[in-house]
């Protein structure tokens, strides 16, 4: 007695509505939300996994949904866009949505600038990130399009082992996305290794199974028992592996890794901002009592930093952003660091100090602001950690405060700066040079053995030949500005006349002019004999000072003033002769010392070949990745399907045998009209195919004569020459042409990234599916009824 052919219902229904397509659906869960959680780091908790699992969720279900209704590509493409815009409110922006679910137009509005806009800023925001929930779209959007696409090839591709690339290819994005700091790298490595690999090879194992039609009973019940046997067998092992790797990671898993947010300079232009430097004789000398800001929890040696300086144009000092000078990131209220050291609380009140520029101490770990604006300047806030400095670019004032949290350093002793190289940092090379710096320098520095002797050597030459004066009553007339101008007229007297603003510019073009990388910082310096550290500190305008940093290997950027005598050295009656009274001299002061005069100063064409000459191509480049990879993870089915299918008919009709040349041209117009909608069962005869095709697709007899070439070069007997397999394939291109000239161009497009040809047009509509089984219930209860009922007669 032979065995009978085994039900074969459950292998060729619809995946997605059998239990291994809910197994595919978990799987592709834990992946992708495993995925995730390198974005814990950047984030700073775990607050993101809402709208990350919200969109994983939600990509699934349109997968699921699209696979049961066997969507086409145009209408997978339209719902998927359709359910962000509906669903993706309420875990991105649930403040913009009516009851933190239904969305409204503004909802609407951010989540299409998330799409586009959001991965920039969340790479060109300093973590952690959870001060700026509206960056919530970027995992929302990563974690949707991974598991529509995911989803999709799963459920309705033959191969489902392909749905791996576009979760590993998410785990690299998100990891990018992320920070330098490696935040769970053994659970996703073990997740893609264990969980992916072993599912990946009992998907290889099904499909092959299912690949055999027909099989006995027994032979099915083998089969079963053996593939269970060895996905055991394999779990078992990867298991060990697993375990193994654990173990073995933390000791192979070390240092740091490669983040965006490393190499990508933010979008902030700093033009727009005037350098604080020129409004360092406003607060010298107009305002030289006024009460700026107070500072509490200041301690000895803190100096109040307003802005590192390193680029030079030849009118001003400003700042810049990106190379060795470090990167202004947006800013939340707190940030990490891996620097040793005490943290401790400063807090600033504002008063008579206006501006963008917002003032620090030490290397920044956490700001929160006070008054009424804390919002406007919380989300303004830019923080650059190699220059420990900040801007709130919506701008601080009277009533507006800040604490801030920061992290203390030894200061290094003369003797470790002596036998310390200087870092090699690459600054903004400075324009227009004065004249006599270089010479100078050179002067300066002598035979000095090492480059710490040339930058104490430079600065005791200025501050023995140089005068400390500000223009105030009763000191040397002295112009403020620090342009090219005037500091070559600084240079060409034989006792250097000026205050910090000239001074600290002109040692650090000398030092620079010495290959020695040097900047000017701006800040307020508390007077030893009127301040008493530990009590409050009220800076006023004669405490501005200027001074310059360099920096040594391990020891960070170190300050060194430049502080000559304040006694006046000058001859009145010399000084008479060779320039202008001082009446004459303080005329021209005036349009130099507001800021806004010298921030016009820059000519256009300057600044047009500054911004050429800082163009960063690699942001260009990553820029235009942010955008394109999510697009091109939406498209990669459709792409995937137009490669596969161009293969496919190249390998078909370059085959090196004549007859499966033949034979492959009749299965590229069965594959055409297949995914054209005809229905052509898999077991169908090529005359039986030719038939339906003709019938479906309106056929002019082309189709028809294919099949009869294709059955007389296969069955006849008779060899197949090169020419005449050539000249089918002709006639294949023709056939296919007519047939999709006779259909609508939506249908042409949709048929050119379906993928119906490759899971078969054989295969019963899931919807039908449900059906059957649906009126199949009736019948069987009532069979179950009357069988019952016979039962009990019998027993009475």
């Amino acid at each position: 007695m032979t065995d009978r052919p085994a039900n074969t219902r459950e292998e060729t229904r619809a995946r997605a509505l059998s239990w291994p397509g809910v197994l595919d659906g978990l799987v592709l869960f834990v992946l992708i939300s495993t995925a995730s959680l390198g974005l814990s780091a950047a984030w700073g908790s775990l607050g993101f996994l809402r709208a990350a699992i919200g969109g994983l969720v939600g990509g699934l279900v349109v997968a699921w949904v699209s696979a049961w209704q066997r969507w086409g590509a145009v209408r997978t493409l339209a719902v998927t866009t359709l359910v962000y815009f509906l669903v993706g409110g309420a875990f991105a922006f649930p403040g913009t949505a009516i009851g933190g679910v239904l969305p409204t137009p503004t909802t609407w509005s951010r989540l299409a600038i998330g799409m586009v806009e959001g991965w920039m800023d969340f790479v060109t925001t300093v973590p952690p990130l959870d001060s700026f929930p509206d960056l919530a779209v970027v995992p929302l959007a990563l974690c949707y399009l991974t598991a529509v696409v995911a989803g999709t090839v799963a459920w309705r591709a033959r191969h489902a082992v392909w749905a791996l690339v576009p979760v590993v290819a998410a785990t690299t994005l998100m990891a990018l996305l992320g920070t330098i700091v490696e935040t769970y790298p053994v659970v996703q490595g073990l997740a893609v290794a264990v969980i992916g690999v072993l599912w990946a090879s009992w998907r290889a194992t099904d499909e092959r199974h299912g690949a055999r039609s027909v099989m006995s009973a027994r032979s099915r019940t083998f089969a079963e028992r053996r593939r269970w046997q060895q996905l055991a067998a394999g779990a078992l092992v990867l298991g060990l592996t697993g375990t193994m790797a654990a173990f073995a990671a933390p000791h192979v898993v070390d240092g740091e890794r490669l983040a965006l947010r490393e190499v990508i300079t933010p979008p902030l232009d700093l033009y727009e901002f005037t350098s604080p430097l020129v409004s360092f004789r406003k607060y010298a000398k107009d305002q030289a009592e006024t009460e700026l800001f107070t500072v509490e929890g200041l301690r000895d040696g803190d100096r109040v930093r307003i802005a590192a300086l390193d680029r030079y144009s030849g009118v001003v000092y400003d700042a810049s952003s990106g190379a060795g000078g470090g990167v202004y990131h947006r800013v939340g209220d707190s940030r990490e660091s891996l620097a040793p050291g005490e943290r401790y609380r400063v807090s600033f009140t504002f008063s008579g100090y206006s501006g963008a520029w917002l003032p620090l101490v030490r290397e920044l770990t956490a700001i929160e602001y006070g008054g009424s604006r804390v919002q406007e300047l919380a989300t303004t806030t830019y923080y650059n950690p190699e220059a420990w400095s900040a801007l709130a670019t919506a701008g601080v004032g009277a009533g507006d405060s800040v604490e801030l949290e920061v992290v203390e350093r030894t200061s290094p002793t003369e003797e470790q700066l002596r036998v310390t190289p200087v870092a090699d940092i690459d600054l903004p090379e400075p324009l227009d040079v004065p004249e006599a710096a270089p010479a100078k320098a050179q002067q300066f520095v002598a035979d000095a053995p090492t480059r710490y002797d040339e930058i104490v050597a430079i600065r005791a030459a200025l501050e023995s030949t140089g005068i400390r004066s500000s223009g105030l009553e009763n000191q040397a007339p002295s112009r403020a500005g620090h342009s090219t101008a005037r500091l070559d007229e600084m240079l060409a007297q034989v006792e250097m006349v000026g205050d910090d603003e000239q001074f600290a510019s002109v040692y650090a073009l000398m030092l620079r002019q010495r290959e020695i990388p040097a900047r000017v910082v701006m800040g307020f310096v508390p007077d030893p004999e009127a301040w008493v550290p530990g009590s409050p500190y009220v800076a006023v305008g004669e405490d501005v000072r200027a001074w310059v940093e360099v920096p040594f290997e391990g020891l960070g950027w170190v300050p060194f003033d430049v502080q000559p005598d304040e006694d006046n050295k000058i001859e009145p009656e010399p000084q008479s002769q060779e320039i202008p009274k001082p009446p004459v001299l303080e005329s021209p002061e005036k349009p130099e010392e507001p800021p806004e005069p010298e921030a016009a100063d820059i000519d256009e064409e300057e600044r047009e070949e500054d911004d050429a000459a800082v163009f960063d191509w690699r942001q260009v480049v990553i820029v235009a990745a942010a955008v394109t990879i999510p697009l091109g993870l939406l498209a990669s089915p459709f792409l995937l399907a137009l490669v596969y299918k161009t293969v496919r008919g190249r390998r078909r009709r370059a085959s090196a045998d004549v007859l499966d040349r033949v034979s492959g041209g009749w299965r590229e117009v069965v594959d055409a009209a297949t995914d054209l909608g005809a229905g052509v069962p898999r077991g169908a005869t090529r005359r039986e195919s030719a038939e339906l095709v003709a019938a479906q697709l309106g056929d002019d007899g082309g189709t028809m004569l294919l099949a009869e070439g294709a059955d007389h070069a296969v069955f006849a007997g008779t060899a197949t020459s090169d020419e005449v397999a050539q000249a089918y394939w002709e006639h294949v291109d023709e056939v296919v042409g007519s047939m999709r000239a006779a259909v609508p161009w939506q249908r042409r497009v949709a048929a050119r990234v379906s993928w119906r040809s490759v899971r078969g047009a054989d295969t019963p509509s899931p919807r039908r599916s449900v059906r059957e089984r649906v009126r199949a219930v009736g019948p069987a209860l009532r069979t179950l009824t009357a069988a019952g009922v016979r039962s009990m007669r019998r027993q009475h």
